[in-house]
């Protein structure tokens, strides 16, 4: 089984105008958080747009991320869709490329608990590598128990979970439980290790992954007032992207840098050039922002 732990950037998925993979720019961006010292890839999530890509492109990205990874890192393949069929053949397609582990949303809609355990159930079976399932209760409010995570974490091929949440008393939980967690709120990621989690995966961190690297590292050697200053800094810089509609908001900082990742897929819009002054002058007012659009 790979190693669960660390720092995994929920890595944007880059587009030309058309909508269309721009595997150069993926790459670029790969290297640099690779650089600052993270530990793996989370691909094709919400961040990835996973859910709006075609199926065939979304297999463009996977392979592009197993691709861009040195030895020892870990890439984990967000392959939740509509349909079981869907996530079972982009499963299959992960392991066949050489990804370490795949995870999944429940599929879009108001299923009950008893239909998303079955779609968990039979696409982690299905899968040949480790599971992570996403818990994200605001978007599947039938998993909002820990009872219920519990039972979902029991399920065979299940190694753990991407938890999105405040309930850091249930994510505690699930963790004495012996499943790996990654703790999903960026914001919160100090507060996450300190309650147990394995490592973090998030958006932000496409942004700041030497300061995400460096809280789990400062948290990892028990130095927790300075993982607390770092949640800070970074927390001042999500304060800003908060502002606006987020996913967008990374794309154009990611921009301001140099790295051009092109647009969200429509229907989601685009900021307006008003906004991106706006963000600018925000980004600059922090101190890791700062320093983010000097580099």
């Amino acid at each position: 089984m790979p190693v669960f732990e660390g720092i995994l950037p929920a890595i944007v998925t880059p587009l030309d105008a058309n909508e269309r993979f721009n595997r150069t720019a993926f790459e670029r961006l790969a290297a640099r958080v690779y650089a600052a010292g993270v530990d793996g890839l989370y691909v094709c999530g919400q961040t990835g747009e996973g859910w709006v890509q075609s199926i065939e492109q979304r297999k463009a990205v996977a392979e592009a991320a197993v691709h861009a990874s040195p030895a020892g890192k870990t890439v984990s393949i967000h392959i939740g869709a509509a349909s079981t069929a869907q996530s079972i053949e982009l499963a299959r397609h992960a392991a066949r490329v050489g990804a370490h582990a795949v995870s999944s949303l429940p599929p879009p809609g108001a299923y009950s608990f008893e239909e998303i355990r079955a779609y968990y159930r039979d696409v982690a079976a299905a899968s040949e590598t480790p599971f992570l399932i996403y818990y994200f209760p605001s978007l599947a409010p039938a998993l909002n128990t820990t009872a219920r995570m519990l039972e979902l974490c029991s399920l065979p091929n299940v190694a753990g979970l991407k938890f999105t949440d405040s309930n850091l008393f249930r994510l505690w939980e699930l963790r004495r439980s012996g499943a790996v967690v990654f703790n999903g709120s960026d914001e919160m990621l100090a507060a996450g290790l300190l309650m147990g989690a394995n490592g973090g995966i998030g958006s932000i961190y496409n942004l700041l992954p030497a300061e995400f690297a460096g809280l789990y590292s400062h948290a990892s050697a028990g130095r927790w007032e300075e993982a607390r200053q770092l949640q800070s800094a970074i927390n001042e810089v999500i304060r800003v992207i908060l502002r606006f509609p987020v996913f967008p908001a990374v794309k154009a900082t990611l921009g301001f840098t140099g790295l051009d990742c092109g647009p969200c897929i429509a229907p989601r819009r685009g900021l307006t050039e008003e906004e991106l002054a706006e963000l600018r002058r925000g980004l600059l007012a922090t101190a890791a922002g700062a320093r983010l659009l000097a580099s």
